[in-house]
């Protein structure tokens, strides 16, 4: 007795099986919310609030920023913020000016801090060349103050 034997010919599936890159997908969801909050780089800054409206720029500008200990920040072109004194500032403030005359800096002062130490900033601005200069503030809530 011979048996014979069919081959079955299967049909080809055309639906793509999601569950992995779902699976995936998740873990990387969790790994970015968990790392997400340590990438805050930035000093911790309470900035006065006001109505005015903010600028738009096409060019990254310089910021920089003192804290509520009278330390000095400077940021230039998205890069990591980076404590510096007086003289390193001016130095710096400086180089920047003389390779794009067209610089602009804005100024981010801790409500916290002593008016005569953000305004120590502004004087080096001036002697720098840097003519376009610009304060930062928060957008005024309607809890925090009035219209």
């Amino acid at each position: 007795m011979r048996t014979t034997y069919r081959r079955h010919k299967r049909k080809l599936k055309s639906e793509i099986n999601v569950v992995p890159y779902i699976d995936v997908m998740l873990v990387l969801l969790i790994i970015f919310m968990v790392t997400t909050p340590m990438m805050n780089l930035g000093v911790d800054i309470q900035l006065p609030q006001t109505n005015a409206k903010s600028l738009q720029d096409k060019k990254d500008p310089i910021v920089v920023s003192v804290d509520e200990a009278g330390q000095i920040y400077l940021t230039a072109n998205g890069a990591k913020r980076e404590p510096v004194s007086e003289d390193e500032f001016r130095k710096k403030i400086t180089a920047f000016h003389d390779a794009n005359p067209e610089l602009q800096v804005l100024v981010a002062g801790d409500q916290r801090v002593g008016y005569g130490k953000v305004y120590s900033i502004l004087p080096i601005l001036q002697e720098a060349g840097v003519s376009k200069i610009g304060l930062m503030s928060q957008p005024q809530s309607a809890q925090n103050g009035k219209p």
